[in-house]
């Protein structure tokens, strides 16, 4: 199963792709930076980012409610 869930720019040239992927069998959760061919249409993955099994999924989820909570706590984005 490769889906891919959201994308979103992290500056001129690269791109955050959120991503459900299979490798070797196993069910796994892919952030991971994209970045420009010379050409500029298309993205290539680069070695920046996080793959963990799917079984994690609810660990991470907490992590960034808690992030999301301390971020709002400090006025660093919008309530």
């Amino acid at each position: 199963m490769d889906v891919l869930i959201a994308s979103f720019p992290k500056n001129k040239f690269e791109e955050v792709r959120v991503q459900v992927k299979e490798f070797k069998g196993y069910d796994l959760l892919d952030l991971r930076v994209y970045t420009a061919l010379k050409d500029g249409e298309e993205k290539i993955p680069t070695g920046k980012g996080l793959s963990l099994n799917v079984s994690h999924f609810q660990e991470l989820k907490r992590a960034v409610l808690e992030a999301e909570r301390v971020l709002k706590e400090n006025h660093l984005i919008d309530e």
